[in-house]
């Protein structure tokens, strides 16, 4: 029989239980997003994160366990996010993965969150066959990376301050939106009119596959101090705000599939979820022959599956072991676990 994987992720404001088979795919998975909590507080509250994480974890463990008919006993390894992310929170999955891997006599996997995200189109039907070129756009991180392989990734290109996803949420923030920013700034864009501002595009032209958004921010703050605060204002600049982010991200991501002579890109993380970047990235890179890969929706964000599935293509590589001792690594440069 197939070899089942546990996957734990809870690296930052999302609990995320999964169950993955070698074979069969994803039997179930699980999420409780802390979105409604903080934002009452404009952002994540780490201790609060964390706190909630512990209520969370085991209700969606049983959760899942119920839903996939699959039994303690049959879990054959259990993978958790070690890093990056909010100390406390990673504590939480690690520790919990930590004891029930200890108690059943199994191995366990511990994941680096950027590459359950890398991964997680392979999930999605078509998938990418190896090698391709990855766009990260989650959270705090932009990168660009050439991916051969599991575990077989080579930086290409990364932001040298802010990243796409903190240039929507500070912008949103910037204009008056709530919590969580990137999906608000993106809705207010919507009925925003297109050329009606115009922001700068950083690094557009460096001459590298390289990322700089913080001047974009400090444009955008300018921008709203100076404007009035009507709705069709703030719409429009939105809308600016959006489209001079999706065309960096656009121009770099060509780019690195030229450099490479590659023709399938990935795209990865909450961000990969906008809808005006799926439909730029579908049109320039389509044209020139080449073809773009996401994660289902639902996955674009954390979540548990991706996580349950690098487990287990780590463990196909006989990765994993039952040295129950852990550590976290709230910072963890992706470049560190290629094989």
């Amino acid at each position: 029989m197939s070899l089942i994987t546990l996957g734990i992720e809870s690296s930052c404001d999302e609990t995320g239980i999964a169950l993955y088979q070698m074979g069969r795919g994803l039997l179930a998975h699980a999420l409780h997003t802390q979105v409604a909590m903080h934002s009452e507080y404009g952002g994540v509250v780490p201790e609060l994160a964390s706190r909630d994480h512990v209520r969370r974890i085991i209700p969606l463990l049983r959760q899942v366990m119920h839903a996939a008919d699959v039994s303690l006993a049959r879990i054959d390894a259990i993978a958790y996010t070690q890093g990056p992310g909010l100390g406390g929170a990673l504590l939480v999955g690690a520790s919990v993965a930590n004891a029930l891997a200890y108690a059943l006599d199994i191995p366990v996997i511990g994941i680096h969150h950027l590459e359950g995200h890398l991964l997680s189109p392979l999930l999605s039907d078509p998938a990418p066959e190896f090698p391709f070129v990855a766009l990260l756009v989650s959270g705090g991180h932009t990168q660009l990376m050439r991916v051969d392989g599991v575990g077989q990734y080579t930086l290409l290109g990364e932001t040298l301050d802010d990243a796409a996803g903190e240039a929507f949420d500070k912008s949103a923030k910037l204009l008056g939106l709530d919590y969580p920013g990137g999906p608000a700034l993106a809705k207010l864009a919507a009925s925003g009119r297109s050329g009606q501002y115009k922001l700068p595009r950083p690094m557009l032209h460096s001459g590298n596959l390289d990322f700089s958004f913080s001047g974009l921010k400090t444009a955008v703050w300018t921008l709203a101090k100076q404007s009035d605060h009507h709705e069709q204002t703030r719409a429009d600049i939105a809308c600016a705000v959006q489209e001079a982010i999706i065309d960096v991200l656009t121009h770099k991501a060509r780019a690195a599939l030229a450099q490479t002579g590659l023709n399938r890109l990935v795209v990865a993380g909450g961000v990969g979820a906008n809808r005006l970047l799926r439909n730029r990235l579908n049109e320039d890179i389509g044209k020139r022959g080449g073809a773009v890969f996401y994660p289902d929706l639902e996955f674009c964000t954390d979540n548990g599956a991706m996580i349950a599935f690098a487990g287990a293509l780590r463990l196909a590589q006989q990765q994993g072991d039952k040295d129950y001792r852990f550590n976290v690594k709230p910072r963890w440069n992706l470049a560190e676990i290629t094989n």
